[in-house]
């Protein structure tokens, strides 16, 4: 009975549609494609809004607990490693500004994924720190994490605003922002294609990542993946340490166009 009445009622419509003056008919359907798109838009920003986890993410001793902790007062804090995620309130620019809230994730490689996949889902932006002075030494290890975090599916879908922090930037021996995104870009080819060849499991399904990164028969860069990536480099530790300024307005200011 109800079918029957939608389907009369959307008759009539049609018939008064028919009615009308060309040219009215086109102000009307332009009117609904501009209604359609403010209503489309209105919920996309509530989806994005409902997201307020900025997460701080990288390996055991990147400088991510320190750099939460320069966020949020400013000071240097001698920091230990991490076996849980540790959060707070961070406002930007003040205390009438707009507020998010800063996840410090366990870098730690038996905990890391663990809570990534806790916290992933409500993340507005991801802050993925890197020790630049160990880079080279440690390059596979950053690109793996990066990997699962470029092409997991949660992540993928949401498309966070990704900054790649280059800390440790007082130190002489540290790797420039520009080197670390080559070496980072060429480590991320190598692993897609690696995983690209992965084994099917039974069902049918690869038992590698869980959504490919990139663009097939393409060399991969940062342009390729599913959200924007910047690279920034900052120094969390300052030059002089606990009785200097850290050199993070660059995160700040980052933060301020994503909160």
């Amino acid at each position: 009975m109800a079918a029957a009445t939608l389907q009369l009622y959307l008759e009539s419509i049609r018939r008064e549609l028919e009615q009308l003056d060309p040219n009215v008919l086109g102000v009307v359907v332009a009117l609904a494609a501009v209604l359609l798109t403010f209503v489309f838009f209105i919920l996309l920003r509530s989806r994005k809004s409902s997201r307020s986890a900025v997460l701080l993410a990288g390996l055991c001793d990147s400088g991510k607990t320190l750099l939460c902790c320069r966020l949020l007062s400013g000071k240097f804090k001698i920091t230990h490693t991490s076996i849980t995620s540790n959060s707070a309130l961070y406002r930007v620019r003040s205390d009438k500004g707009p507020a998010v809230v800063l996840y410090d994730l366990p870098g730690h490689e038996s905990l890391r994924l663990q809570y990534l996949e806790k916290h992933k889902a409500d993340a507005r932006a991801i802050i993925f720190v890197v020790d630049s002075v160990l880079f080279q030494k440690e390059v596979k290890d950053v690109a793996e994490f990066l990997y699962t975090l470029l092409t997991d599916a949660v992540i993928v879908k949401n498309a966070p605003p990704l900054l790649i922090a280059c800390n440790k930037q007082d130190v002489t021996m540290a790797k420039s922002a520009k080197l670390i995104q080559q070496q980072l870009e060429k480590e991320l080819n190598t692993l897609r294609m690696i995983r690209s060849g992965a084994p099917k499991s039974l069902d049918g399904s690869s038992t590698g990542a869980a959504l490919p990164l990139g663009k097939k028969g393409k060399e991969f860069d940062f342009s390729q993946a599913p959200m924007k990536v910047e690279f920034v480099e900052c120094s969390a530790q300052g030059n002089k340490g606990d009785r200097g300024e850290a050199d993070i307005g660059s995160v700040e200011a980052w933060l301020t166009k994503v909160a």
